[in-house]
């Protein structure tokens, strides 16, 4: 006969006390259809709902974790991809670390995917706060501004021009978005660009790594009689 749980109506494999979904906690009942033994002083504690999150701890974890990986995943970062998988990484850890003090000891994928996106954040802001810092750094204080200009200034006129004139765009719209880039609100604009778009995935592969780190606590922490 299949169990199905009271309030998601999601399939209960009968060996489980907890539903896999909302966390509910399954009365559990005999052949004879009287409680099991035993059963008075399992429930005698209060059960968590696996769908609810204490977030002290959770922000804790996510400060210790996060910020050092989104330093590392700033802009001009060499770890590139490695640096998303770094992120996604740390948001499945948070949602390891939190787990393994609560009980039941595993939460909802919802729950995991909303500390990861706690993680994600404070991860995303790191490595915009790095990148801004690190440029900062680099212009006034190690006066390397003309690098970055003439990296800047052959990237538009001659990478970006070409694709554009390759893309067949009139000879007047290029040489407006030239203008435009090469000046100092052209630049910023374009950084600001680039470090958002960072931020964004980085928020996306830590709520990802948390809703795949709360899927792993599902399948392999199940409370079982």
């Amino acid at each position: 006969m299949e169990i199905t749980c009271s309030r998601c109506h999601q399939t209960v494999e009968a060996d489980n006390c907890y539903c896999p979904v909302c966390g509910l906690p399954q009365l559990v009942y005999t052949a004879d259809g009287a409680p099991g033994a035993g059963q008075p002083e399992q429930w005698s504690e209060v059960v968590r709902d696996a769908g609810s999150i204490a977030w002290k701890p959770v922000l804790q974890a996510a400060l210790r974790y996060a910020i050092p990986a989104g330093m590392l995943c700033s802009v001009l970062s060499s770890a590139g991809l490695l640096g998303l998988l770094l992120m996604a990484m740390t948001g499945a850890w948070v949602v390891v670390l939190y787990s393994r003090s609560q009980q039941p000891a595993w939460i909802t994928i919802g729950a995991g995917a909303r500390i990861g996106l706690v993680t994600g954040m404070l991860g995303g802001w790191a490595a915009a706060a790095t990148t801004g810092i690190i440029l900062f750094a680099t212009r006034y204080g190690f006066h390397q501004g003309k690098f970055f200009d003439d990296f800047w200034l052959n990237f538009v006129n001659l990478q970006m021009s070409q694709q554009w004139t390759s893309m067949g765009i009139d000879a007047q719209t290029i040489a407006f978005t030239k203008a435009w880039l090469l000046s100092p609100e052209g630049r910023a604009g374009w950084v600001l660009s680039i470090v958002v778009f960072m931020m964004a995935l980085l928020l996306l592969f830590a709520v990802a790594g948390g809703a795949l780190g709360a899927r792993f606590l599902a399948r392999k922490r199940r409370p079982e009689l």
